[in-house]
Protein backbone atom coordinates (compact mmCIF):
# COMPACT_ATOMS: atom_id res chain seq x y z
CA UNK A 1 0.00 0.00 0.00
CA UNK A 2 3.20 2.82 0.39
CA UNK A 3 6.71 2.45 0.07
CA UNK A 4 8.84 4.28 2.69
CA UNK A 5 12.02 6.77 2.71
CA UNK A 6 14.49 4.95 5.32
CA UNK A 7 16.00 8.35 5.06
CA UNK A 8 12.60 10.07 5.81
CA UNK A 9 12.16 7.37 8.51
CA UNK A 10 15.37 7.91 10.10
CA UNK A 11 14.04 11.18 10.89
CA UNK A 12 12.61 11.98 14.48
CA UNK A 13 8.86 13.63 15.08
CA UNK A 14 8.13 12.55 11.40
CA UNK A 15 5.39 10.17 9.67
CA UNK A 16 5.22 9.74 5.82
CA UNK A 17 4.35 7.29 2.96
CA UNK A 18 4.53 7.28 -0.59
CA UNK A 19 1.13 5.61 -1.20
CA UNK A 20 1.03 3.31 -3.91
CA UNK A 21 -1.79 2.68 -6.33
CA UNK A 22 -2.57 -0.34 -3.54
CA UNK A 23 -5.01 -1.21 -1.23
CA UNK A 24 -8.25 0.82 -2.20
CA UNK A 25 -11.75 0.13 -3.04
CA UNK A 26 -11.84 2.48 -6.43
CA UNK A 27 -12.27 0.41 -9.34
CA UNK A 28 -11.25 0.16 -13.51
CA UNK A 29 -8.65 2.34 -14.61
CA UNK A 30 -8.47 4.01 -11.14
CA UNK A 31 -8.34 0.66 -9.32
CA UNK A 32 -7.52 0.71 -6.47
CA UNK A 33 -5.46 3.23 -3.90
CA UNK A 34 -6.68 6.41 -5.83
CA UNK A 35 -6.55 9.52 -4.10
CA UNK A 36 -7.16 11.96 -7.19
CA UNK A 37 -9.80 14.94 -5.89
CA UNK A 38 -9.35 15.89 -9.28
CA UNK A 39 -9.93 12.59 -10.81
CA UNK A 40 -13.36 11.93 -12.42
CA UNK A 41 -13.24 8.95 -10.11
CA UNK A 42 -16.73 8.03 -7.82
CA UNK A 43 -16.57 10.55 -4.71
CA UNK A 44 -17.30 8.10 -2.31
CA UNK A 45 -14.25 5.76 -3.46
CA UNK A 46 -12.27 8.31 -3.68
CA UNK A 47 -12.89 9.60 0.21
CA UNK A 48 -12.55 5.80 1.20
CA UNK A 49 -9.44 5.50 -0.34
CA UNK A 50 -8.06 9.06 1.07
CA UNK A 51 -9.49 7.85 5.03
CA UNK A 52 -7.29 5.13 4.63
CA UNK A 53 -4.30 6.64 3.89
CA UNK A 54 -5.40 9.15 6.90
CA UNK A 55 -5.83 5.85 9.34
CA UNK A 56 -2.30 5.03 8.21
CA UNK A 57 -0.72 8.38 8.92
CA UNK A 58 -2.54 8.64 12.11
CA UNK A 59 -4.23 12.14 11.23
CA UNK A 60 -8.29 12.42 10.92
CA UNK A 61 -9.37 12.52 7.35
CA UNK A 62 -9.83 16.24 6.89
CA UNK A 63 -6.38 16.56 7.97
CA UNK A 64 -5.15 14.97 4.77
CA UNK A 65 -4.35 18.22 3.28
CA UNK A 66 -4.22 18.23 -0.77
CA UNK A 67 -3.55 21.14 -2.99
CA UNK A 68 -5.39 22.04 -6.55
CA UNK A 69 -1.78 21.84 -8.26
CA UNK A 70 -1.03 23.82 -11.29
CA UNK A 71 2.16 22.76 -12.21
CA UNK A 72 2.88 26.30 -10.63
CA UNK A 73 5.89 27.75 -8.00
CA UNK A 74 3.62 28.87 -5.58
CA UNK A 75 3.62 27.71 -1.75
CA UNK A 76 1.04 27.67 0.11
CA UNK A 77 1.64 28.19 4.32
CA UNK A 78 -0.47 25.55 6.53
CA UNK A 79 -1.91 26.28 9.64
CA UNK A 80 -5.51 24.03 9.61
CA UNK A 81 -7.21 22.13 7.32
CA UNK A 82 -9.28 24.50 4.30
CA UNK A 83 -12.24 25.62 5.24
CA UNK A 84 -13.13 25.87 1.99
CA UNK A 85 -11.39 25.11 -1.82
CA UNK A 86 -8.36 24.08 -2.19
CA UNK A 87 -5.82 26.89 -3.19
CA UNK A 88 -4.57 26.64 -6.23
CA UNK A 89 -0.41 26.10 -5.76
CA UNK A 90 2.27 23.11 -5.95
CA UNK A 91 3.78 22.98 -2.30
CA UNK A 92 3.06 23.88 0.96
CA UNK A 93 5.10 23.88 4.44
CA UNK A 94 4.06 24.02 7.86
CA UNK A 95 5.19 23.68 11.79
CA UNK A 96 1.75 22.55 12.62
CA UNK A 97 1.28 18.63 14.36
CA UNK A 98 -1.28 16.12 12.58
CA UNK A 99 -1.55 17.57 9.45
CA UNK A 100 -0.77 15.36 6.54
CA UNK A 101 1.19 17.16 3.70
CA UNK A 102 -0.20 15.72 0.67
CA UNK A 103 1.52 15.91 -2.98
CA UNK A 104 -0.72 14.35 -5.68
CA UNK A 105 0.72 12.65 -8.89
CA UNK A 106 0.79 10.53 -11.59
CA UNK A 107 4.65 10.99 -13.38
CA UNK A 108 5.37 13.99 -12.14
CA UNK A 109 7.49 14.11 -8.96
CA UNK A 110 5.89 13.98 -5.58
CA UNK A 111 8.67 15.78 -3.17
CA UNK A 112 8.70 15.38 0.43
CA UNK A 113 10.93 18.13 2.72
CA UNK A 114 11.72 18.22 6.23
CA UNK A 115 13.96 19.79 8.81
CA UNK A 116 13.20 17.60 12.27
CA UNK A 117 14.90 20.17 14.53
CA UNK A 118 13.54 22.98 13.15
CA UNK A 119 10.00 20.55 13.31
CA UNK A 120 9.44 22.27 10.20
CA UNK A 121 8.08 19.99 6.61
CA UNK A 122 7.10 20.35 3.08
CA UNK A 123 5.61 19.01 0.20
CA UNK A 124 5.83 19.78 -3.56
CA UNK A 125 4.41 18.70 -7.09
CA UNK A 126 7.04 19.35 -9.72
CA UNK A 127 6.41 18.13 -12.99
CA UNK A 128 8.95 19.77 -15.69
CA UNK A 129 7.45 23.13 -15.83
CA UNK A 130 7.63 23.62 -12.05
CA UNK A 131 10.86 22.45 -11.78
CA UNK A 132 11.66 24.74 -14.72
CA UNK A 133 10.11 28.17 -12.53
CA UNK A 134 11.34 27.01 -9.47
CA UNK A 135 9.22 25.27 -7.55
CA UNK A 136 11.37 22.94 -4.85
CA UNK A 137 13.46 26.46 -4.48
CA UNK A 138 10.28 27.84 -3.26
CA UNK A 139 9.30 25.36 -1.20
CA UNK A 140 12.47 25.75 0.76
CA UNK A 141 12.52 29.42 0.72
CA UNK A 142 8.88 29.23 2.67
CA UNK A 143 10.48 26.62 4.78
CA UNK A 144 12.98 29.04 5.60
CA UNK A 145 10.46 31.60 7.08
CA UNK A 146 9.25 29.02 9.32
CA UNK A 147 12.67 28.69 11.12
CA UNK A 148 14.43 25.62 8.72
CA UNK A 149 17.51 25.99 7.41
CA UNK A 150 18.04 24.56 3.82
CA UNK A 151 21.51 23.28 4.71
CA UNK A 152 19.66 20.85 7.84
CA UNK A 153 16.63 20.08 4.94
CA UNK A 154 16.08 16.26 3.93
CA UNK A 155 14.18 16.28 0.51
CA UNK A 156 12.80 12.78 -1.12
CA UNK A 157 11.61 12.47 -4.24
CA UNK A 158 9.06 9.31 -5.04
CA UNK A 159 7.75 7.63 -7.58
CA UNK A 160 8.86 9.63 -10.91
CA UNK A 161 8.89 8.95 -14.61
CA UNK A 162 12.28 7.91 -15.45
CA UNK A 163 13.95 9.12 -18.48
CA UNK A 164 13.75 5.94 -20.05
CA UNK A 165 9.90 6.54 -20.03
CA UNK A 166 9.84 10.19 -21.09
CA UNK A 167 10.33 11.11 -24.88
CA UNK A 168 10.06 14.69 -25.92
CA UNK A 169 9.79 16.46 -28.92
CA UNK A 170 12.44 19.23 -30.51
CA UNK A 171 10.34 21.98 -29.17
CA UNK A 172 10.28 20.65 -25.51
CA UNK A 173 14.36 20.81 -25.51
CA UNK A 174 14.36 24.03 -27.03
CA UNK A 175 12.23 25.26 -24.30
CA UNK A 176 15.20 24.30 -22.16
CA UNK A 177 18.13 25.21 -24.23
CA UNK A 178 16.13 28.79 -24.25
CA UNK A 179 15.81 28.81 -20.46
CA UNK A 180 19.63 27.82 -20.10
CA UNK A 181 21.75 25.93 -22.79
CA UNK A 182 23.73 23.82 -20.18
CA UNK A 183 19.98 22.39 -19.55
CA UNK A 184 21.21 19.55 -22.50
CA UNK A 185 22.86 17.43 -20.41
CA UNK A 186 19.38 16.61 -19.12
CA UNK A 187 18.54 14.87 -22.33
CA UNK A 188 19.49 11.74 -24.28
CA UNK A 189 19.00 10.65 -27.83
CA UNK A 190 15.73 9.03 -28.75
CA UNK A 191 15.35 5.95 -30.99
CA UNK A 192 12.97 8.59 -32.94
CA UNK A 193 14.53 11.42 -35.00
CA UNK A 194 14.33 14.86 -33.35
CA UNK A 195 13.03 13.32 -30.26
CA UNK A 196 14.77 12.94 -26.97
CA UNK A 197 14.79 11.77 -23.40
CA UNK A 198 14.11 13.71 -20.76
CA UNK A 199 15.53 12.71 -17.45
CA UNK A 200 13.36 14.94 -15.07
CA UNK A 201 14.51 13.21 -11.97
CA UNK A 202 18.06 14.31 -12.62
CA UNK A 203 16.77 17.41 -13.18
CA UNK A 204 15.03 18.16 -9.89
CA UNK A 205 18.05 16.61 -8.21
CA UNK A 206 19.87 19.27 -9.98
CA UNK A 207 17.22 21.78 -8.69
CA UNK A 208 17.46 20.72 -4.82
CA UNK A 209 21.25 21.42 -5.14
CA UNK A 210 21.16 24.49 -6.59
CA UNK A 211 18.40 25.42 -3.37
CA UNK A 212 21.34 24.38 -1.02
CA UNK A 213 18.99 21.41 0.60
CA UNK A 214 21.30 19.75 3.04
CA UNK A 215 20.32 16.21 1.42
CA UNK A 216 18.40 15.07 -1.21
CA UNK A 217 17.21 11.50 -1.65
CA UNK A 218 15.42 9.75 -5.15
CA UNK A 219 14.11 6.42 -4.77
CA UNK A 220 14.29 5.90 -8.43
CA UNK A 221 11.09 4.68 -8.90
CA UNK A 222 9.47 4.96 -12.34
CA UNK A 223 5.98 5.86 -12.51
CA UNK A 224 5.10 4.74 -15.99
CA UNK A 225 7.24 1.30 -15.97
CA UNK A 226 5.80 -0.64 -12.80
CA UNK A 227 1.96 -0.55 -13.68
CA UNK A 228 1.28 -2.66 -10.79
CA UNK A 229 2.02 -0.10 -8.26
CA UNK A 230 1.38 3.21 -10.04
CA UNK A 231 -0.50 5.35 -11.77
CA UNK A 232 0.87 7.05 -14.73
CA UNK A 233 -0.46 10.04 -16.70
CA UNK A 234 1.41 9.13 -19.85
CA UNK A 235 0.84 5.47 -19.66
CA UNK A 236 -2.46 6.28 -19.69
CA UNK A 237 -1.95 8.76 -22.99
CA UNK A 238 -0.52 6.35 -24.95
CA UNK A 239 -3.39 3.49 -24.65
CA UNK A 240 -6.13 6.54 -25.16
CA UNK A 241 -7.79 6.01 -21.89
CA UNK A 242 -9.94 8.82 -20.65
CA UNK A 243 -8.46 9.51 -17.35
CA UNK A 244 -6.16 8.17 -14.48
CA UNK A 245 -5.53 7.71 -10.77
CA UNK A 246 -3.20 9.76 -8.62
CA UNK A 247 -1.05 8.83 -5.74
CA UNK A 248 0.14 10.60 -3.08
CA UNK A 249 2.63 10.95 -0.96
CA UNK A 250 2.31 12.61 2.14
CA UNK A 251 3.83 13.83 5.47
CA UNK A 252 2.77 14.88 8.88
CA UNK A 253 4.56 16.21 12.34
CA UNK A 254 4.02 13.98 15.19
Amino acid sequence: MFIESPDLAAEPGIRHAFFTREGGVSTGIYASLNGGLGSADDPSAIAENRARMARHLAVEPESLISLYQVHSPDVEIITGPWPGERPKADAMVTTASGLALCASSADCGPILFCDSEARVIGAAHSGWKGAVSGVVASTVTAMEKLGARRERILAVLGPTISAAAYEVGPEFVERFKSENPTFTRFFTASERAAHAMFDLPAFIAFRAQEAGIGRFVDLALCTYGDEERFFSYRRTTHRGEADYGRLISAIVLE
